[in-house]
């Protein structure tokens, strides 16, 4: 699970990218990641290439499925065209309002 709240900024998205390589390694591929967005406030511009760089990561890694609670659809912060470059065709992407709905997903 990754899970942004408040304003967030570049440093915040680097400690997160580490502590994603760090998960990374124990995980088989296959694997599937929620992301949720339910707190987010704000996320600076600066923080795209940091996201762009742990997708890729999670991409290599084999992610199966990505949930991700977007409850107000402009905080989407542009994940979904980002998701366009960096995660295969294989990667099934599933938006939820909420975080409820979003735990229905994964037990799919």
């Amino acid at each position: 699970m990754i899970r942004y709240s408040g304003h967030v900024g570049a440093g915040d998205v680097e400690r997160c990218l580490g502590d994603i390589q760090t998960a990374l390694v124990d995980l088989q591929s296959g694997f599937r990641m929620l992301v949720d967005l339910t707190n987010l406030e704000l996320m600076e511009f600066s923080c795209a290439p940091y996201i762009d760089r742990a997708m890729d990561l999670c991409n290599a890694k084999g992610v199966a499925t990505v949930v991700r609670v977007v409850p107000d659809p402009q905080k989407d912060i542009g994940l979904r065209v980002m998701s366009y470059f960096h995660y295969g065709r294989a990667v099934h992407i599933i938006t939820c309002e909420t975080l409820d709905e979003a735990t229905a997903a994964l037990s799919r």
